[in-house]
């Protein structure tokens, strides 16, 4: 930071809460990369002052931009998933990265929960039918019941914890699948992806978002899961082969789908929202005003910590 330079300079790479921007634009100096003309140009005037990125899950920072910033220090995102962050690269410039997870856990499970409801007990359909005025004429099919049933979880982790304790109320066994076995559960493990799903009636997806979980649920795994079963999703839209699901959706290769995340967002291809099958909302997961405020909360907490403080909160 120059004599001149009295605030950290923040590069904003996407917009944010008005009040988070206030609050940090009473601290800090931002620049909004989204609104930039040429953006090109302007780095190459000002990449020398920007000390941090301000980002999200969505908007993420590319190896490019990080490469492109030589005094960058941080790069503090909103959001549990950090998948769009180029994490590999901001290591070898040994620039800090930080999220908030923890505190969007119990509503993220919220989500996944009432979604897997409504679609069970096809709450969206009849909600439609009634609309409708098809009452009047017909008596809604039945569905099935929640209790009873088997809920796999894809990534015990913490939300898929929550998940858990949540469908447990419901009378639902818990199944999961893991990269290793939790010792602190005592739901059925199972080593295999395929085996979970062929053993369960519900999977609910948990997993982060990147390479390494990138179509983790495709064509087989669909198959695996049954013409008897559902997929819930609220982790990435990546996750998950959208064509294979639709495919397998429209021929009954699994009963029906909810889901929360999209490989294109905000686009949801006309396919799916043709069907009757599916319940679909859009990224709600953590969308509530108590968790917002404590995910703006932590980023603030982070920005603060590597800025004022010399250390993050909480780093990835």
């Amino acid at each position: 930071m120059t004599a001149a330079q009295t605030r950290p300079q923040l590069l904003m790479i996407g917009p944010l809460s008005p009040s988070l921007t206030e609050r940090i634009a009473e601290q800090y100096d931002i620049h909004r990369y989204w609104e930039l003309a040429d953006a090109d140009a302007w780095l190459g005037e000002h990449a020398g002052r920007i000390d941090g990125i301000a980002t999200s899950g969505v908007f993420g920072a590319k190896a490019e931009l990080i490469e492109a910033l030589p005094n960058l220090k941080a790069i503090i995102s909103f959001g549990v998933g950090y998948d769009a962050i180029d994490v590999d690269a901001a290591n070898k410039r040994g620039v800090t990265v930080t999220n908030t997870p923890g505190v969007l856990d119990n509503c993220v499970a919220d989500t996944a929960v009432s979604i897997l409801l409504a679609l069970g007990r096809r709450i969206c359909e009849a909600d439609r039918f009634v609309r409708a005025g098809e009452w009047q004429k017909n008596r809604f099919p039945l569905s099935g019941s929640i209790g009873g049933k088997v809920c796999g979880i894809v990534g015990m982790g913490n939300i898929g914890r929550a998940i858990a304790q949540r469908v447990e109320a419901f009378g639902m066994t818990v199944a999961y699948h893991n990269r290793r076995r939790r010792d602190d559960v005592d739901y059925t493990y199972h080593e295999t992806l395929e085996g979970l799903l062929q053993a369960c009636d519900y999977a609910v997806v948990v997993v982060p978002g990147g390479s390494s979980t990138d179509k983790l649920i495709g064509a087989e795994q669909l198959k695996a899961l049954g013409s008897k079963g559902y997929l819930v999703n609220i982790a990435r839209g990546s996750v998950v082969d959208e064509p294979a699901l639709v495919e397998a959706l429209q021929k009954g290769t699994i009963a029906g789908a909810a889901l929360d995340v999209f490989a294109d967002e905000p686009n949801v291809p006309a396919a799916l929202l043709a069907l009757d099958n599916v319940v679909l909302t859009p990224h709600i997961g953590s969308g509530t005003h108590e968790t917002r405020q404590a995910m703006a909360d932590l980023f603030f907490a982070n920005l603060d910590g590597v800025f004022k403080h010399g250390k993050a909160v909480t780093p990835v």
